[in-house]
């Protein structure tokens, strides 16, 4: 008979630091029979040693008797959120995708992701994004999302699940029921979002309600307080039964796993606390329960649940089902037999190959978007143009970002095709001293490309443009992340998106300036303003 701590164990995700297994993940495995665990960028190494760490953790589970292999999962969304690096493919992101405008890439890159996921041995992505867009203040979704439109939100979506699923791999719809028009990061603090449930039913709801016809494998519920569904103030809705049982289980007929959000993000763990926490999403009809980090909190969380349901606070029947959905899932993909557990690992050859790498460069030509061009493309490489490229260093904006790959390579990617190019890393902020003395030095230049990282209004990357903008010297702004900074940026020359930061897509953009490559993106949201013009 399986105990109830075991039954508990098989509902949880947790984390762990190193690139391998370490001591306590083994103990929680084997003692408490964890059934899911979540890599971060802690623990990603090269692809031998992710594929020696996934196998390793699966062994212990083998040995510690789980009848089925343990979930493994991380974020592998591309664009500014993914886990993998070092020898794999690098594929686009959700917004540049939906700049192609052609739901069958959101498919290729699904599809490509999958099979590179699974042959590192990761069973479950937490992707895609269903959120919309539609908030251009919004810190911690942006350029995750595949746009504004929900429609187009719908369709990228499904396609991206499928492609996934075709290739092996659990998805989770995120983050349920929609954290697009948010202006708070749920890291930081809890997020409000006020709309009535019938404008909630018509954007935010609709493609997660499409998904879940077309199969859906998990929900990730947001650490969002929704105030037309759940009555209870600051109630967010991992924690709310109205919104887990009665509008996803009951109302929207969804059968498949849920998982929270991390429980350490600040929206629970600074008010009802992690453990507590845990509990609480437990009953509101939650399957899974992600404790990322510390393992202090993991246990205290198992044994909270545990506790809970001793005293009757939760009905066992309720843990009952919530694993008996776990299995299912992972009964339909997952099989000790299919695990090559005792021999020397070998990373399979989809993992970084040519045919991923096209696939990917053909995506990044149909989605890099030309906003706007006044003449001044493409620049003359080596010629007669003098051309100065300046650009803050790269910082993350988001707590989901994954500092190691927050490399800015605007600049090299532009050296690569004008070795005569200067080029101008200035701080983050950029302070008034850099500010003068880059707009004297472009007054000897024929253009000056200007990279912008996420901008504010009034910011010092504003002041840059402006600076530079009136010297009178021809400015193209390349915005590395967000499509919505042209809104506070004076009327340049030229304006592109790349909607992300990873070299092939600065490499895209440099081509495109370049009349290299003719790039033929569409921005699939709305600069706020008369912002562009041509």
């Amino acid at each position: 008979m399986t105990s109830l701590r075991e039954k508990v164990g098989q509902l949880m995700v947790i984390g762990f630091k190193g690139t391998t297994a370490s001591e306590e993940i083994k103990e929680l495995i084997r003692e408490h029979h964890v059934g899911g665990i979540i890599l971060f960028g802690r623990n990603i190494g090269t692809p031998e040693e992710i594929l020696n760490v996934t196998n390793e953790l699966q062994r212990v589970a083998r040995d510690a008797g789980h009848k089925k292999p343990l979930l493994i999962c991380l974020d592998q969304e591309n664009g500014v959120v993914r886990r993998l690096g070092e020898g794999t493919t690098i594929f686009p992101g959700a917004m540049l995708l939906g700049a192609t405008n052609d739901p069958e890439n959101a498919y290729k890159v699904g599809l490509g992701t999958g099979r590179e996921l699974k042959a590192l041995g990761v069973n479950w992505n937490l992707a895609p994004v269903l959120d919309v867009n539609n908030n251009p203040d919004n810190p911690v979704i942006g350029v995750r999302s595949y746009g504004e439109s929900t429609k187009k939100v719908s369709e990228f979506g499904k396609m991206a699940m499928k492609g996934m699923q075709d290739a092996g791999i659990m998805t989770t719809l995120k983050h349920f029921p929609g954290h697009g028009d948010t202006n708070v990061d749920s890291h930081l603090d809890l997020p409000v979002i006020s709309h009535s449930i019938e404008r909630l039913e018509e954007i935010e709801l609709k493609p997660f309600k499409d998904a879940i016809h077309e199969g859906a494998d998990t929900i990730m519920s947001a650490h969002v307080y929704f105030p037309a569904i759940e009555d209870t103030p600051g109630v967010p809705a991992t924690l709310s039964k109205k919104v887990i049982t009665g509008l996803l289980r009951e109302k929207l007929c969804f059968d498949g796993v849920v998982t929270t959000d991390c429980m350490e993000m600040n929206a629970i763990a600074n008010t009802i606390g992690t453990a507590n926490g845990g509990v609480e999403a437990v009953k509101a009809g939650v399957d899974l329960i992600m404790v990322s980090h510390l393992h202090n909190l993991q246990k205290d969380t198992i044994n909270a649940i545990v506790a809970a349901v001793e005293a009757g606070d939760i009905n066992e029947t309720i843990i009952d089902a919530a694993v008996s959905r776990v299995l299912r899932l992972k009964d339909k993909y997952l099989n000790w037999d299919e695990l090559n557990l005792d021999q020397v690992a070998v990373v399979p050859s989809v993992v970084g190959c040519i045919e991923h790498e096209a696939v990917a460069t053909d995506i990044y030509k149909k989605g890099v978007t030309i906003v706007k061009n006044n003449g001044i493309l493409p620049l003359t490489p080596n010629g007669e143009q003098r051309v100065l490229v300046v650009y803050s260093e790269n910082k993350y904006t988001m707590q989901v970002e994954d500092k190691r790959y927050s490399s800015m390579f605007l600049g090299q990617s532009i050296k690569e095709i004008d070795s005569r190019a200067d080029v101008l890393e200035l701080s983050n902020p950029p302070s008034a001293d850099e500010i003068k003395d880059v707009a004297l030095k472009a007054k000897a230049y024929d253009a000056v490309v200007i990279g912008t990282l996420t901008v504010l209004s009034g910011d010092a990357q504003v002041k840059l443009v402006e600076k530079i903008y009136e010297t009178g010297v021809p400015v193209v702004v390349v915005a590395t992340r967000s499509p919505y900074d042209m809104a506070y940026l004076p009327d340049v020359h030229g304006y592109v998106c790349t909607y992300e930061f990873p070299y092939p897509a600065l490499k895209m953009a440099a081509k495109a300036i370049y009349g290299i490559e003719q790039v033929t993106g569409r921005l699939p949201v709305t600069i706020p303003k008369d912002a562009v013009k041509s």
